[in-house]
């Protein structure tokens, strides 16, 4: 029996995850523009940009300055990605709202692509960041598992080797005095299908039952919205998202890879489910159209041309004649 949450909570990775992606470099102006949208939809976490190499990601060269340029909202928390301890270090500097943050890939392929280690070194550069986290007091520690559902250089990954794996990090959190308090299950080479989220987040769940999980779910099969209420289903209540449906990896070995769930699709599903999301449908659609005009191509986000509003007995009518 399905056991759909009430309430979900969604963060906006368009600015991050959907810009990095993009041939046209946005301004900080426009960056900034389009974030103050997302906050006024309701959007209460917002992935801003990554602090990482420029050659690798050109797109997120000015990372610290949009944060700079930010007006932050009360009640609005402002992230980053990073991907070593001098992008972290930005990140603190450049005021971004900081969490306990640790990735693994269940690819090795991916894992040295993406970011140059393996699984092993991963677990061996463990203790620096946790020594820098205890130092801004973070003890919960929230995993992100890159290539969750399988992997384009690699294939199929048994749900067996995620939680092995999952499980080895748990043991390092739990020796050093931190709490694992997060899963995140990425699917970042769009390989997912609801069958295969359901086993991997019910492999988790025996294991774990009380640990919260998080999906982070492409559409690049067109598998991203039927994967995510496969997650609802389980009563998975934590989802990333990007407006119009922008995004995708640069590492992931796919050229043309379709973006993450589109934000005003996802919440509409919702909506209509009687789950709720706290966004506003308008105000999520409009932030759409104006990324689609800022990047200058039609995005995958079907809601905002399609409209989220069921028409009335009295406006069929009218139009009717």
């Amino acid at each position: 029996m399905a056991d759909y949450p009430k309430h979900i909570h969604i963060m906006e990775v368009g600015p991050r995850d959907g810009l990095q992606m993009e041939a046209r470099c946005l301004s900080v102006a426009e960056k900034v523009a389009l974030i103050d949208m997302l906050a006024d939809a309701g959007l209460t976490e917002i992935e801003v940009g990554s602090f990482v190499h420029p050659a690798r990601v050109p797109q997120m060269a000015d990372t610290d300055a949009v944060f700079a340029a930010l007006s932050r909202r009360e009640g609005v928390d402002y992230r980053a990605l990073w991907l070593n301890l001098r992008g972290l270090e930005r990140a603190v500097a450049a005021g971004a709202d900081i969490t306990a943050k640790l990735s693994i890939a269940t690819s090795e392929t991916f894992s040295r692509r993406n970011v140059g280690r393996s699984f092993e070194e991963s677990l061996a550069a463990m203790p620096d960041w946790l020594e820098v986290y205890a130092a801004h007091g973070l003890r919960d520690v929230s995993l992100g598992v890159m290539t969750a559902f399988g992997c384009t250089y690699e294939g199929h990954v048994p749900e067996g080797r995620t939680v092995a794996m999952i499980a080895r990090v748990a043991e390092r959190l739990d020796a050093q005095g931190f709490r694992l308090a997060e899963v995140d299950l990425a699917d970042t080479t769009g390989w997912g299908n609801p069958l295969q989220v359901s086993r991997v987040v019910g492999a988790i769940r025996e294991r774990w039952p009380e640990l919260p999980i998080k999906l982070h779910l492409h559409d690049t099969r067109g598998c991203g919205i039927a994967n995510a209420i496969a997650g609802l289903a389980l009563g998975v209540d934590r989802f990333d998202a990007s407006i119009g449906g922008l995004g995708g990896c640069p590492f992931a070995g796919l050229k043309g890879a379709a973006g993450n769930i589109a934000t005003e699709d996802f919440a509409f599903v919702c909506s209509e489910m009687g789950i709720e999301t706290g966004l506003d449908p308008d105000a999520l659609a409009a932030a759409a159209r104006h990324a689609e005009t800022l990047v200058g191509r039609p995005l995958p986000g079907k809601v905002f041309r399609a409209g989220h509003r069921r028409p009335t007995a009295s406006t069929v009518t009218s139009a009717s004649g």
